[in-house]
């Protein structure tokens, strides 16, 4: 059984500025509140290589984390993330056990098959957690057996037209529609992006603006070197052809939780 944690009131209330409100106003293109959070070293990696999982956040940032989940309706992340860590995608404070948000996994080729031994499901099982929503491009055939496995823990498929394919050759879904459909199920007004590098890259994008409602970064204190998996958008140029910022935060605040500092603003929109 995993550990309950504790976050204090007087750290709740420095964050609650920048998570989403009791009724949360309609955000332009998507009618949903989305936070987009995640931990990184000073080098601005998420971990040591693709695939490896590596634990960044201390104590503090940690239980931070699990308060922010208490106050979202669900966490999205990429399906690289789940198939890598294995998370239970629950929240674990103390006294938030019926605040527990739904998962959702994109995944547009899926490449994950649920299975009764993932931690995800094993926590619904346990009542401390939901089943994901997992979604994939309408290209891809789910299996039979696939759905069966989610729809028995209430956890389903949702299939969504692809958009053009990446450089990778990957099928890509768009935002927009992801949001605006998660928008229509009952219960999700509130997301919280945890990653992983894809997903928190690709929303930093221009062509994003507007989706992402917050931003909470974790910065650890440590440097994990050349090779890890970097937040670091695709380049970006000014209408003369030179480079310039991809993105910039606004109403920035810092806070010090333990060893780490947390850093909370918005996404300033391109001029």
């Amino acid at each position: 059984m995993a550990e309950k944690l504790t976050f204090s009131a007087e750290h709740a209330a420095l964050l609650e500025p920048h998570l989403p409100p009791t009724v949360a106003p309609e955000e332009e293109g998507s009618g949903i509140w989305v936070t987009l959070t995640y931990a990184q070293s000073l080098d601005s990696c998420l971990s040591l290589a693709p695939g490896v999982r590596t634990r960044l956040s201390g104590p503090e940032s940690k239980a931070m984390t699990h308060h922010l989940r208490s106050r979202h309706d669900a966490i999205l992340v990429g399906v690289s993330t789940l198939l890598a860590d294995d998370p239970a995608l629950n929240c674990r404070i103390a006294g938030a056990e019926q605040q527990q948000p739904r998962p959702v996994v994109v995944d547009p080729h899926l490449r994950w098959t649920p299975r009764l031994t993932d931690k995800v499901l094993e926590a619904q099982r346990r009542g401390a957690g939901l089943a994901p929503f997992v979604v994939t491009a309408a290209e891809s055939g789910v299996s039979a057996e696939a759905a069966h496995v989610l729809e028995q823990h209430g956890g389903k498929y949702i299939q969504l037209e692809s958009a053009a394919a990446g450089p990778d050759g990957r099928l890509q879904l768009d935002w927009r529609t992801v949001f605006a459909r998660l928008a229509e199920e009952q219960g999700i007004a509130s997301v919280m992006v945890e990653g992983g590098g894809q997903v928190i890259n690709s929303l930093l994008a221009p062509a994003c603006a507007g989706l992402v409602s917050s931003v909470i970064v974790t910065i650890a204190p440590t440097w994990l070197g050349q090779g890890g998996v970097v937040v670091s958008p695709a380049r970006v140029h000014d209408r003369a052809g030179s480079p310039a910022p991809a993105a910039r935060l606004c109403d920035v605040v810092w806070h010090p939780f333990g060893d780490d500092i947390v850093l909370c603003g918005r996404l300033e929109r391109p001029q």
